[in-house]
Formats: structure tokens, sequence, C-alpha cells
């Protein structure tokens, strides 16, 4: 991918970026929350995206993130349009005996998490975030070529011009370094999928 066209969305402690490569550098106290259950809003976290219109996309990245230490600590995809609407899929450090796999929904201002525990010493994990029009699906795979399902979604800002990429942030008093490889733009991984028969009476 040419990343020249991907922008900051607030920088980073510090990064560096090769032609397949973006090291990012968090900084302390960053997130990406709004409102729901624990009644905060957080919106500085570090994103960098590149805008399309395209309707029908799959965008793959590998995260590293051997030096999340504390709690929170996190780095993954995400679709950022604005501070009340985006998505992101990631791993968020616990503690040393497991972390969260997960994504957030952000729909009109209210945040949606759904979440899984995994060991903490697994170290890197890739996403494929599909697009098609207004739907989103988030997968994730351990070895970049078997993706599972972690999230379909509608996003109600999501049918016209987009951004999309990549995000990290330390939500408490830490930072880490995060880093971001194998990144490819390809064709919908992700069928249509019209309708089913409806279930027996």
């Amino acid at each position: 991918m040419d990343l020249k066209n991907f922008q900051w969305t607030r920088h980073p402690k510090s990064c560096q970026i090769t032609d397949d490569r973006i090291e990012v550098v968090t900084n302390p106290h960053t997130d990406l929350w709004q409102r729901t259950y624990y009644h905060f809003r957080n919106d500085n976290a570090p994103v960098f995206q590149m805008e399309t219109e395209e309707k029908y996309f799959s965008f793959v990245v590998k995260t590293d993130f051997s030096e999340s230490h504390h709690r929170f600590d996190q780095c993954g995809v995400v679709m950022y349009l604005d501070s009340e609407n985006w998505l992101k899929g990631s791993i968020e450090y616990e503690n040393e005996q497991f972390q969260h796999l997960g994504s957030v929904v952000t729909n009109q201002g209210y945040s949606d998490w759904a979440t899984t525990a995994i060991d903490a010493d697994i170290k890197s994990m890739w996403y494929r975030l599909s697009r098609r029009e207004d739907d989103y699906c988030i997968e994730c795979s351990r070895d970049g070529i078997h993706f599972t399902q972690m999230r379909v979604c509608h996003m109600f800002r999501g049918d016209k011009k987009i951004a999309f990429g990549i995000y990290a942030c330390s939500p408490e008093d830490s930072s880490f370094k995060a880093v971001f490889s194998h990144m490819q733009l390809m064709e919908c991984q992700r069928k249509a999928h019209d309708g089913q028969q409806p279930d027996e009476v």
C-alpha cells in the first residue's frame, strides 16, 4: 500500500514509517470510548487512515504488540469517521494471565464493546476489515491466512466516503511501541449473503 495516502488524526508520541512498516509509540491517557456503561467520553487516540469512496473492499494488517505491558494498552484496525461514529478491532492488555481480543462499534455517540479473553502470551495478530456498502466485518488471524469473524456491524454514517487504517493507544499511565506491517488493500473478502429461509415454526 502507498502510505502517502494515509494521514494522522492526532499524532502519537512518536512514529517511524517505512514502505512496509509503521512503528508507533503511544502517549499515556489516550483512548477511544463514548458514553456507554462507563459514562465517560474519550476521543484522543491517534489514528492513521486513508480515505475512500470504494463500497466493497478488505483491508489487512498485521500488528505486533510485544511491548504492551500495562492495563488497556492496545493497537489494531480502525474505521474512524468522527468522535461519535467509528469502529475498531484490537487486543487490550489486561495482566500477565490474559488480555482482551475485542471490537468496539460506536454509532451516534454510544460505544458497544464485544470481547473474549485470550492468553497473555499472544503478542501479534492479523486483522481484516471488510466493507460492503454500510455494513462492515472485522476478522482476526494468527497466521494471516485463516481468518475468523470477530464482528459484523452496520455503521449509520458509513455509507459514503469513509476513512480506515490503524490505531494505538494507552488509556492509563503507560506507553508502549506498536508495530504494523503487511498492510494490504484488496477485493472484498466477505461475499454477499442476502437473506435466508425463515425457521420452520
